[in-house]
């Protein structure tokens, strides 16, 4: 367990996985189960019971949640920003179907993702990520595309390839790497070297190359630079900044300015920290709107689906192994990898499970601190740390809540060759989330009637 850190002195180093431990928190309680919607829990313990012999792991989606997160971020927003929603965060046909009609359009950034958008009635599809292949980029050529994020002068040509195969005009945006990164984040993309975009220095042959290429319109800039960011007026600050150095860019550029991608970001905080400010996000940018013709594009995906998901996994064993304990899940960086990865605290829920199918006795942890394991053959598969229970045994379900992004679609699927968990719907009330920083808003379409999905 990490000790207390002093006030005014630096954080120590954390060992791996880093963000089960926060400085200053030491061990933090396990959430009881009714913590959680009372839905989630019972479809899980209904779920534990019908496993038979094969303990249970699960996502359980909640797509309502994530419809009314995406028309809470609408209804705040000024008229002039719009919302595709990042298909990589959560791919789930419910949730996207959820989201369709609540958002301007969908953001992909593969084929797959492309047909899951389009299976679901996304409005509109915006393409960007590095490594587009031919068939992609034909593909929607072909059926249509907002505009394209242009990684390269390569990708240039070969986005004006598949322009000419479709015989159609593809828009197409430039994705800026810029010199300096002004956000901060889990992951950070900008301001330093790393593998996307195209610098700064490099933008005027770029421009030139795609104003020249028959087949494509240059319509803009794209700035993705960080992820999962807590800071709303620094985000703010971001898009107003982007956004006057476009004009600036596109002008010296030599065509008019029609797009600017400012990315996505918007954070969803761990327990403990203030929570991603919408409304003063929403006011920053109403108070700064862009040049007539000028569409401001957000890509916004963690936001509005972290609180729609909740992975669960089954407890196979419990020990203690040189004084430290430990909770064996049946699941774990196979199906949820974003916990050993990014630095963030994630909280766990214990709900209890009746049913125990040996002679032996059931062994149980109790007022201890535990590390959460999974079953891989790696040190490496610890989903949490430091969390404190008051009794853990063999056979009841760890639950950890905001796993509606990056789960399933982020995880080590291939390693070790185990069954993937089962994914099922429900349907919960409205509630308020701190750590997301949102209130009641009206519910986006209809919901969906509780299903079970084994096919992913």
């Amino acid at each position: 367990m990490a000790a207390a850190q002093p006030a005014g002195q630096p954080a120590a180093p954390v060992p791996w996985p880093a963000q089960q431990y926060s400085p200053g928190t030491g061990a933090r309680p396990a959430l009881p189960a009714s913590a959680l919607p009372g839905p989630v829990a019972e479809r899980l313990r209904l779920l534990a019971e019908e496993a038979g012999p094969e303990p249970l792991c699960a996502y359980v989606h909640d797509p309502p949640a994530a419809g009314r997160r995406a028309a809470l971020l609408r209804a705040r927003l000024p008229d002039w920003a719009e919302v595709f929603y990042a298909v990589k965060a959560n791919s789930f046909p419910a949730v996207l179907e959820a989201l369709a009609p609540a958002t301007d359009g969908f953001d992909v950034s593969s084929e797959g993702e492309a047909g899951a958008a389009r299976a679901a009635s996304a409005r509109a599809l915006i393409a960007t990520g590095p490594g587009k292949t031919d068939a992609m980029l034909t593909a929607l050529a072909r059926t249509g595309v907002d505009f394209v994020s242009a990684e390269s002068t390569l990708e240039l040509h070969r986005i004006a390839a598949a322009a000419g195969r479709a015989g159609r005009r593809v828009p197409v945006v430039l994705r800026v790497n810029a010199a300096t990164g002004p956000l901060q984040g889990a992951l950070c993309m900008d301001g330093h070297a790393t593998q996307f975009g195209i610098g700064e220095d490099a933008l005027p042959e770029a421009a030139a190359l795609a104003r020249s290429l028959p087949g494509l319109d240059l319509v803009g800039y794209h700035f993705h630079v960080v992820s999962n960011n807590l800071d709303a007026a620094a985000h703010a600050a971001h898009v107003q900044a982007r956004l006057h150095w476009a004009v600036r860019a596109a002008r010296a550029h030599g065509f008019a300015l029609r797009v600017l991608d400012a990315g996505g970001g918007l954070g969803v905080a761990p327990r403990g920290e203030a929570p991603f400010d919408l409304g003063r996000f929403a006011a920053r940018l109403r108070a700064a709107p862009p040049p007539p013709g000028v569409r401001v594009v957000l890509e916004p995906g963690r936001w509005l689906v972290a609180d729609s998901g909740y992975y669960a996994a089954q407890v196979t064993d419990v020990k203690e192994v040189a004084g430290s304990r430990f909770a064996v899940l049946a699941g774990g960086i196979n199906h949820f990898m974003l916990p050993a990865l990014l630095e963030v605290a994630l909280d766990a829920a214990v709900v209890d499970v009746d049913h125990w199918p040996y002679a032996c006795p059931r062994p149980a942890l109790t007022d201890t601190t535990v590390a959460l394991a999974g079953p891989l053959c790696t040190p490496e598969d610890i989903l949490a740390r430091g969390i404190r229970v008051g009794r853990l045994r063999a056979g009841d379900l760890v639950v950890f809540p905001l796993a509606g992004a990056y789960g399933w679609e982020f995880a080590l699927r291939g390693f070790l060759g185990r069954r993937p968990p089962v994914h099922t719907v429900v349907s919960t009330p409205q509630r308020v989330s701190a750590r997301s920083g949102t209130g009641p808003a009206a519910a986006a379409g209809a919901e969906p009637s509780p299903v079970e999905d084994n096919s992913r």
